[in-house]
């Protein structure tokens, strides 16, 4: 986790980034050629002006119309070649740049798929899709203009200074010297922009989490008027991100007055001490036109990559919040000569396992053993926080357990690879969550390239088929962000459709109907006691009277599993459950 607050140096950050140019390398290389002659078409005018001028001074008659209309057919011919070139450079660079925006992008979604829950539960979900999206749009521009920028800047410099220093050397090292100066100057302003950038990013994403939670919540906000609260708290982020961004815009005023002030002062040294050299006859005046054209390119050159400096550092700012999630650790991965779990029987052991939260390092486990057998029925119980859910986590490993070790079928869990794992449990969980799309889009989830026929049977083993074809659309009945258009109950059913369609081995329940009303907790009972049958299930509940039927029930609490066996044996060691049991027929 210290990725996301650690800050990279420059060399560091190309270095991770360069690799992307890779499969591009033929663009770029085209790219940085068309670069090349664009430079040139614009390096060849001065010399034309030079020379017009100084034959007209010298000797006007062998300057005819013909010499100057070749001249210009030569101009034209490089105007051509130069359009051509910076077509193909604005287009092709930039779809170069948009490929390789894309590629970063695939890249950090693909990290972040495999990024266990901690990263999730330390990381705000604004923050995330900023990193993806608006700092990604940034690196487009970088990635194209970065390389044919400085390629630019760097033949102008080198070709404007060889040929300024033939036509004089003193007068080309003398302006030459306000060159460093103003590097130095400028490279001390941009420091200071970029640490504005990243602090912008920064709170952009959060900005971005407000928005966001404030919305998805926008319900509770209603059902306790506090609409005006989360205005103010929006406020405050807004606010904050106004000062932020004043703050950028300050380093940039100061950066471009400075580069400007140093335009005028090399201006200055041009006029002052190339009017000097002229009168002593040390430069024609046909020269000092052409080194004020070269100069002035020059100069135009320097404040392009200057200007260029704010995309660059907003670019840099970009691929390090990139570079941030690519190493934020995976904690959760295949070990190396992992196996598929085929067809797995379902017998599951647990062996002095102990675990705590990588995060806050709460301890839940410390020595836990516990056996299930293929096609055993278990529930567990137990006080809010003795660790049930986190027990059922751990089996798909969702989290990696600190000591002890998880056996499937008399095999370590880690031995499997974990997509296969997973395959072969299902889960339903109390927080039904479904997709943004349509009914069947959601079940078809359970399994890949399901067809219709399969759907279809497995909503209606989970009772679910009915009310399916009652709605508008049927199966693609739009369902709404996160199953919105859905009661609870319906929701919950869909789930279980997914899972009957996917057809595990293990099944997983948590708490999955503790939050419906009684009509639909009958209904889902029934799917979720059809689903179970024939599986190896663990059942998490609070109503005890769901899991009466349990092959056998189990007692978690802080100090472990502290009583086990059916319901009837359970109520007659007058213990927890007999306590839980009696409480929950008082509450009725």
């Amino acid at each position: 986790m210290q990725s996301e607050t650690r800050a990279y140096r420059s060399g560091e950050l190309l270095r991770r980034f360069l690799p992307y140019y890779k499969k591009y390398l033929y663009i770029v290389v085209i790219d940085l050629f068309c670069a090349g002659l664009t430079t040139i078409c614009e390096l060849v005018l001065p010399m034309i002006m030079r020379y017009i001028t100084n034959t007209g001074m010298s000797d006007l008659a062998s300057l005819t119309v013909s010499v100057i209309l070749r001249l210009g057919v030569l101009y034209l011919c490089l105007r051509v070649v130069d359009t051509m070139a910076n077509f193909y450079m604005a287009y092709t660079g930039h779809v170069m740049g948009t490929r390789i925006e894309t590629d970063m992008r695939r890249d950090a979604y693909s990290h972040l798929q495999m990024l266990s829950d901690t990263y999730y539960n330390n990381t705000k979900v604004g923050q995330i899709m900023g990193r993806i999206t608006n700092d990604l749009f940034d690196v487009t521009e970088f990635s194209h203009h970065c390389p044919e920028e400085f390629f630019i800047a760097g033949i102008k410099a080198v070709i404007s200074f060889i040929i300024l220093a033939r036509i004089s050397l003193p007068l080309t090292l003398i302006l030459f010297a306000v060159v460093p100066v103003m590097a130095v100057t400028c490279i001390a302003i941009n420091l200071r922009m970029r640490e504005a950038f990243r602090r912008q990013r920064v709170q952009i994403g959060e900005l971005n989490a407000r928005i966001e939670d404030s919305l998805l919540g926008q319900k509770v906000v209603k059902a306790f008027t506090n609409e005006e609260k989360e205005k103010a708290k929006f406020e405050e982020d807004n606010q904050n991100f106004f000062a932020i961004k004043k703050e950028t815009y300050r380093f940039m005023a100061a950066f471009q007055t400075t580069t400007r002030a140093f335009d005028g002062l090399m201006y200055l040294v041009l006029l002052v001490a190339g009017g000097i050299f002229m009168v002593k006859g040390r430069i024609l005046p046909g020269d000092l036109v052409a080194y004020v054209m070269y100069v002035s390119t020059l100069i135009a050159t320097i404040r392009r990559i200057i200007e260029f400096a704010e995309q660059f550092q907003r670019g840099m700012t970009g691929i390090e919040r990139f570079v941030q999630i690519m190493d934020s650790d995976i904690e959760i991965f295949d070990e190396p000569g992992a196996v598929p779990c085929v067809s797995p029987h379902g017998n599951i052991e647990f062996r002095q396992v102990s675990f705590a939260y990588p995060d806050d390092h709460n301890v839940v486990f410390k020595g836990l053993n516990l056996r299930i057998r293929e096609g055993e029925k278990v529930a567990i119980v137990g006080p809010s926080g003795g660790g049930k859910t986190t027990l059922c986590n751990l089996i798909p490993r969702f989290y990696d357990i600190d000591e002890g070790e998880i056996l499937l079928d008399g095999e370590n869990i880690r031995h499997y690879t974990l997509k296969s794992l997973r395959q072969n449990i299902g889960m339903v969980q109390q927080d039904v969550y479904l997709f943004s799309g349509t009914v069947y889009e959601n079940i078809a989830y359970g399994k890949e390239n399901a067809a219709m026929e399969e759907v279809v049977e497995a909503a209606k083993r989970a009772g679910a088929h009915e009310f399916i074809t009652a709605l508008k659309d049927g199966y693609d009945t739009y369902v709404g962000e996160r199953g919105v258009k859905l009661s609870g109950g319906q929701k919950q059913r869909i789930s279980i459709a997914r899972v009957f369609l996917k057809n595990p081995p293990i099944l997983i329940m948590d708490e999955a109907t503790s939050a419906l009303d009684n009509e639909s907790e009958f209904q889902v009972a029934k799917s979720l006691q059809a689903l179970a049958q024939g599986r190896t299930t663990i059942t998490i509940a609070h109503r005890l009277s769901s899991i009466r039927n349990s092959d056998r029930i189990l007692v978690l609490t802080e100090e472990g599993i502290v009583e086990e066996g059916t319901h009837e044996s359970l109520l007659a060691q007058d213990g927890i459950y007999h306590h839980f049991y009696v409480t929950a027929n008082e509450l009725k």
